[in-house]
């Protein structure tokens, strides 16, 4: 469900535009901010930035996004981006409220700041005391951008399509309800638009059958998320690859597997699956599955555009996040000392 609320205009004193802020944009920038009101804080901090923007010329929206009710609806979307797209969406919670935004706003180019009030984010590297230098930096055109990569997903039933979404962390198919094991067979496909093949040939190959919990299609970005948790290997956040990992599997020896962006990766419910099957986008989405059910997945042709959450935020997230060696806040080299000039 989502609340829509328009901030009224401020009585701005004369003069106040001809700060040295620095923004190219004063008067011109249509800004939303995306609140997860279920963490704490979030709805004050928004109304502050809000001020803070509108002071400085900038046009603001207001989003709260309740996400224990689900996806929105057709006219909610609607309403959320309308006819006029803003220049510029600031996601005011964890993680979960990015993946939201970037569903929302990567197929209109528009680029995200992540405002970190979460546990363990690893894409925000603002926080409520820093948003508006990143801010000022963004439009001067200073300020970092990560562009990362997105899946497509497509479910297809009896041929034709039932549900399609798009994910910047990871779709994930797996038994609907207790824990049991389900069937799945996995197919690859580089099609002539892609970069593979001898002469840009059709490549088909059978990826596996898979008797496991489930399966997880991640991209970089969502190295960190469930495909982590499940053993999958972590990339660099703006590598462009499809993670597929099992859950649990029947057979110890399936592995995870990372193939090119120029996948096409199809996984089919088989049809003796007795249980029911659920397939759920960034963990957020949901879609009930049937027996011979086909989810298609493949790269976005869009990327979600994050400012200010380049490499260096992530792997800061990782040494900090996950306890490696070192620290969040080491400096380079004073780990274990210099490298060696030699």
């Amino acid at each position: 469900m989502l609340v829509r609320a328009i901030d009224p205009p401020v009585k701005i004193p004369e003069g106040a535009l001809k700060a040295p802020s620095g923004l190219r944009y004063s008067g011109g920038v249509k800004a939303f901010l995306i609140v997860n009101r279920h963490q704490a804080h979030t709805s004050v901090l928004a109304a502050d930035m809000s001020g803070r923007l509108r002071a400085e010329g900038v046009k603001t929206e207001t989003r709260y996004f309740d996400f224990h009710k689900g996806a929105l609806s057709e006219e909610e979307r609607h309403g959320l981006v309308g006819q006029s797209p803003p220049e510029i969406v600031f996601s005011i919670g964890g993680d979960g409220t990015v993946l939201f935004a970037a569903r929302e706003f990567a197929p209109h180019n528009v680029p995200i700041l992540p405002i970190h009030m979460g546990t363990t984010g690893f894409m925000a590297a603002a926080d409520g005391a820093t948003w508006f230098p990143v801010f000022q930096r963004w439009v001067k055109g200073e300020a970092p951008l990560s562009r990362r990569m997105m899946l497509q997903v497509r479910v297809e039933r009896q041929g034709e399509t039932v549900f399609k979404a798009c994910t910047l962390n990871d779709a994930v198919i797996s038994s609907e309800g207790i824990a049991k094991v389900i069937r799945l067979n996995v197919r690859g496909r580089i099609g002539p638009d892609g970069k593979e093949g001898a002469g840009g040939a059709i490549s088909d190959v059978n990826l596996g059958s898979f008797r496991s919990d489930g399966l997880i299609a991640s991209t970089a970005t969502g190295s960190t998320a469930y495909s982590a948790a499940a053993g999958g290997p972590i990339l660099d956040p703006e590598m462009e690859a499809i993670i597929i990992n099992p859950i649990s599997p029947f057979t110890l020896a399936n592995r995870p597997i990372v193939t090119p962006p120029t996948e096409r990766v199809t996984v089919e419910v088989e049809a003796e699956q007795r249980s029911g099957v659920l397939l759920t986008i960034d963990g957020q989405l949901t879609e009930k599955l049937l027996p011979l059910d086909r989810i298609i997945i493949k790269k976005a042709r869009y990327k979600a555009t994050l400012i200010g959450s380049g490499r260096e935020v992530f792997y800061r997230a990782l040494r900090g996040k996950l306890g490696w060696s070192g620290g969040e806040d080491t400096p380079p080299y004073q780990q274990t000392g210099a490298p060696d000039a030699s």
